[in-house]
């Protein structure tokens, strides 16, 4: 259940000046990344593991019940990460089409990751921010629940595809259930779904009918926890154990490590871009 590859460093990031010198030099880093790393530490670990920053908050003996370290990786990785994300002449990064029907799906070969979500969870928002260093990708953002109608796939250089799928709930497709599982059940290249769930609401009606269905299908996916920015910390923490809670006891397929993200403080989201390059072999 743990993905391949990975490297324990999450102590490493924060003695930032001891390992700046040390990446590969073919991996720069982005100027975001750049101007995180120089951060204080409390910020840093706030901005890259928002999980690890709710750890001291945590009384003794719920610890061992977060999974705080499964997917802990080095600087070098997350560096390497971000030049994925990042568009360049030669790393193109574009919307590639749009589908209502497998059958209408692009035909590509190279490994596949879809985000779903009920409406309104931020879906086309985390992906828009996961997309910021290709700032000319055009992914629509609307304040109206369920305004995603269809499989919009998005090419990330040679490395991946990345699909936002429609919202379940209010305002889905009528077509939904036939788009969506048919996808599921049948994407040959599909390596992992991204299950977001509003870290305010919590787990919905809705949402276990979506968690039932992956593990029904036994996929492998991930919960991300969105908009943690709009809670307090003691209510963030609640939802965070009880959410934990269920992962570890009701699910099969589902990776052990939330991953919480803001898509306005930007927290967790360079955590994010390297899973994904992780996932999709690209950090071998």
């Amino acid at each position: 259940m743990v993905a391949p590859g990975l490297r324990l460093g999450a102590e490493r990031f924060l003695e930032t000046p001891a390992v700046l010198g040390r990446l590969s030099r073919p991996y720069s880093m982005s100027q975001t990344l750049a101007e995180v790393l120089q951060l204080p530490k409390k910020q840093l670990t706030k901005l890259l593991y928002p999980l690890q920053e709710l750890e001291r908050h945590l009384a003794p003996d719920t610890g061992p019940d977060l999974h705080l370290r499964i997917f802990d990786p080095s600087l070098e990785d997350i560096a390497r990460a971000e030049s994925i994300f990042t568009a360049t002449v030669r790393n193109r990064i574009d919307y590639l089409s749009s589908a209502v029907r497998i059958d209408h799906a692009p035909d590509l070969s190279r490994p596949e990751v879809c985000f779903i979500g009920r409406s309104n969870v931020g879906k086309s928002s985390l992906i828009k921010a996961l997309f910021s260093l290709a700032p000319e990708v055009e992914v629509r953002v609307s304040k109206k629940p369920g305004h995603t109608k269809k499989m919009n796939f998005f090419k990330v250089g040679k490395y991946f595809t990345l699909v936002d799928m429609p919202g379940y709930g209010y305002r889905a497709p009528e077509d939904f259930v036939d788009m969506v599982e048919t996808y599921l059940k049948e994407r040959r290249n599909l390596k992992r779904t991204f299950l977001l769930v509003d870290s305010v609401v919590g787990i919905t009606k809705t949402d276990n009918i979506a968690i039932e269905m992956c593990e029904e299908f036994a996929l492998p996916y991930v919960m991300v926890l969105t908009k943690i920015d709009k809670s307090s910390k003691g209510h963030l923490l609640k939802q965070v154990l009880e959410i934990q809670k269920f992962v570890n006891t009701h699910t099969q397929g589902c990776f052990p490590q939330l991953f919480p993200v803001s898509t306005v403080t930007f927290s967790g989201i360079h955590l994010m871009r390297c899973f994904i390059a992780n996932i999709t072999g690209n950090l071998d």
